[in-house]
C-alpha cells in the first residue's frame, strides 16, 4: 500500500525566477525590454501578482539580470559559477537559491525568466492544485496544435519521409489531444525539489505529476527574435485594447 503523502501545512509558496546570462539563442535575452520592461521583471512582476506566494527569490549569474528582479521586488540569489554553464540543470539552480536564501517553505514555484507573458492566476492555479491533490508536483501545459506528433516526420539525407509515428488522421480535427509543457509554471513539494537522482534528470518531479491547462498561446516563451517580437505584438494588442476600454462612450 502507497503512503499518502503529508499534507501541506502553510499554502504560501516561495517563488524562485531563474535566469542565466549566458543565453546563445537570443543574447541578454532576460534583460531585453518587452513593452519597455525588462523580461525578467515580467516574471518577477507575475510571482508578485500571486495571491499565494510569499517570497520572489531570483537566481542569477548575471548584474543586469540581478539588477532589473531587485528592481522590482525579488531578493537575489547569485548562482556560483559551477551553476551557470549550459549544463546547469533547472532544479539544481533552484534547490541552490532555496538552501543558499534560508528558505523553508514547503512549495517552491519556478518561474523561467524568458517568459514575459502568462495567463492571471495561473500560479496560483498550479499552488492550489498542489496543495488541494497532494501532488510532488504541477506543470503548465499547452496543446500541442498543429504540431502534432502524429504528424511529426523522419527527414532523411536523401529527402525520403517518413512518418515519426504511423497512422491515418488527416485531418486536425480529428487529431487526439495532447499537450507540451509550456514553461508557464511549475509548482513542487519542496521535499520532491530535494531528491536528487542523476539517472533520471526530472526526479525533482516526483511521481505523482498534474499539470494544468492554457489555452494556445497563452504562455510565451522567448527562445529567439520572432518570439519576441511576438510577445511585443500581444503585449501592444492589449495596451491598445485597455485603451479603447478606458475611452468613455461617445468620447475621442
Amino acid at each position: 500500500m502507497n503512503t499518502p503523502e503529508p499534507r501541506i501545512e502553510s499554502p504560501d509558496a516561495t517563488a524562485v525566477v531563474i535566469g542565466r546570462a549566458g543565453s546563445k539563442g537570443l543574447p541578454r535575452k532576460h534583460t531585453r525590454l518587452v513593452g519597455g520592461v525588462p523580461m525578467i521583471a515580467r516574471s518577477v512582476g507575475h510571482a508578485l501578482a500571486a495571491r499565494r506566494v510569499g517570497r520572489i527569490l531570483c537566481s542569477t549569474d548575471g548584474e543586469g539580470i540581478a539588477s532589473a528582479a531587485a528592481a522590482v521586488g525579488a531578493e537575489v540569489v547569485l548562482r556560483p559559477p559551477e551553476l551557470a554553464d549550459d549544463h546547469a540543470t533547472v532544479d539544481a539552480g533552484v534547490r541552490h537559491a532555496i538552501e543558499a536564501s534560508g528558505d523553508e517553505a514547503e512549495v517552491v514555484v519556478i518561474l523561467y525568466g524568458s517568459i514575459p507573458i502568462r495567463p492571471d492566476g495561473l500560479i496560483d492555479r498550479a499552488v492550489a492544485q498542489l496543495v488541494d491533490t497532494g501532488a510532488d508536483s504541477v506543470q503548465s501545459y499547452s496543446p500541442v496544435g498543429k504540431h502534432h506528433p502524429y504528424w511529426t516526420c523522419r527527414l532523411e539525407d536523401d529527402g525520403r519521409v517518413g512518418a515519426w509515428q504511423e497512422n491515418d488522421v488527416f485531418r486536425r480535427q480529428d487529431l487526439p489531444p495532447a499537450f507540451i509543457p509550456d514553461g508557464g509554471v511549475i509548482a513542487v513539494r519542496r521535499e520532491s525539489l530535494f531528491r536528487v537522482d542523476p539517472a533520471q534528470p526530472h526526479a525533482f518531479l516526483g511521481t505523482d505529476r498534474r499539470g494544468v491547462r492554457n489555452e494556445i498561446g497563452a504562455v510565451i516563451d522567448v527562445d529567439d527574435e520572432i518570439d519576441l517580437l511576438v510577445a511585443e505584438a500581444i503585449l501592444e494588442r492589449r495596451v491598445r485594447a485597455a485603451t479603447r476600454s478606458a475611452v468613455p462612450e461617445g468620447g475621442s
